[in-house]
């Protein structure tokens, strides 16, 4: 099962407040720790709210609403893919996640849809179909294309 962990925002994030080298080190090892075990997919920090933006749509029609956005404990600070067995093994590595005595901030942990979570809807052409799309975004990926 693939779940996907969001690190919440915090105000230091959002205010674009960069974390210690200490910090940084003691996530690096976490990140190490999820490497050697095999269950990390993918994982990044992101850039404060004021950076991005939002599209909206409504009756179609797309809206677009430039950051930074107010809701700082909504937002998405950071994230992983982890590839574990279960949702209480995904819970078992977030609680191994670096935190200091004087730190909060939350984590979410919230599973992946697969092909299978679908049923009858995702008929076999727009299975193959989207097969088609997985290996064309991993060639991509590995030839660099997009990336700058």
């Amino acid at each position: 099962m693939r779940f996907m962990v969001f690190m919440k925002a915090t105000p230091e994030s959002e205010a674009g407040v960069m974390p210690s080298e200490q910090v940084i080190a003691d996530m690096m090892k976490y990140n190490e720790e999820l490497v050697k075990a095999g269950v990390l997919l993918d994982g990044e920090g992101l850039h404060p709210s004021s950076k991005g933006a939002r599209v909206k749509f409504s009756g179609g029609r797309p809206t677009v609403v430039d950051g930074p956005f107010t809701e700082t404990k909504e937002l998405v600070a950071g994230y992983w893919v982890l590839q574990v067995k279960s949702k209480e093994e995904a819970i078992e590595w977030v609680k191994r996640c670096p935190s200091g005595p004087d730190e909060e901030f939350e984590i979410e942990i919230r599973p992946v849809f697969e092909a299978e979570d679908f049923g009858q809807e995702l008929t076999p052409e727009l299975r193959e179909k989207e097969q088609r799309l997985r290996e064309q975004e991993k060639h991509l990926r590995e030839q660099g294309v997009g990336q700058q």
